[in-house]
């Protein structure tokens, strides 16, 4: 019976492992400009949020940026007030805390995958060891990651297009306690500050971003490993036709002249 090779095993892991984390950190990537004021402005302005809450732009921007900010940095309280009221209910307060920590997991996970990223090119530049690890097998995980993410990407999208509602609602059931994130939009201060519209066409922007990261991920990848697997070829030292003649053994050296 032919024995497993230790070092194809490592090999396959480790690309798996580089493959998954390049994903992650892709994804962590594209989200992240879509957490910020500037963006939730403008997606706010285009669907509508001042009217659907009747917030004047001055109370509807100080609502929005306490929200944002307790999302982003904390604390989780999602109290902001508008003439002294608070504007989100207990169990949207409850859900915004949900989804802080949906966030806080996530963001902490693509950390961890960019440090794996880093060690494996870090083991993969100081040669190939003992299970035949090395920077070319990094540079195929990262290639591979991307590829699959921008696949995966795309085909998501194509069904988000199609069915959307179905595809927001899988989403938040694989994250989410059933019963906590449904509102009603004609009372939920929540839903009209975000609307669907918002939703929508945020995730499409998403998904475009992280395309475009993935392509050029691989790209870059590709290009790599297009690079390592051309032959080296060492420096001589010498010009052509410059070569220094043998040495001869100083016992048959001639007379110097």
């Amino acid at each position: 019976m032919a024995l497993v090779n230790p070092s194809r095993i490592v090999n396959g892991v480790g690309v798996l492992g580089v493959s998954l984390s390049t994903a992650l950190v892709i994804v962590a990537l594209a989200v992240a400009p879509f957490l910020t004021s500037g963006w939730v402005a403008f997606e706010q302005s285009r669907t509508g949020a001042a009217a659907l809450t009747g917030y004047s732009p001055t109370d509807l921007r100080a609502v929005t940026d306490a929200i944002l900010g307790d999302l982003v940095f904390g604390p989780a309280d999602f109290d902001a007030e508008v003439g002294g009221s608070t504007v989100l209910t207990d169990s949207e307060r409850s859900h915004m805390r949900d989804v802080r920590g949906v966030f806080t997991g996530f963001f902490a996970s693509a950390a961890v995958a960019l440090a794996i990223i880093g060690v494996a090119f870090w083991l993969g530049g100081r040669g190939p060891g003992r299970a035949g690890w090395s920077r070319r097998a990094a540079w195929h995980g990262l290639r591979s990651g991307a590829l699959g993410l921008a696949v995966a990407t795309i085909g998501a999208g194509v069904i988000a297009l199609v069915a959307f509602d179905a595809a927001f609602e899988v989403f938040h059931r694989l994250f989410f306690a059933s019963g906590t994130y449904r509102f009603d939009p004609a009372t939920s201060r929540l839903v009209q500050l975000f609307p669907d519209a918002f939703w929508s066409e945020t995730s499409v922007a998403v998904g475009g971003v992280i395309v475009v990261l993935a392509v050029g991920v691989a790209w870059l990848a590709t290009r790599r490993l297009r690079v390592s697997a051309q032959p080296q070829v060492e420096p001589s030292g010498t010009e052509p036709g410059f070569a220094d003649p043998p040495e001869r053994p100083i016992g048959e050296r001639g007379p110097a002249r």
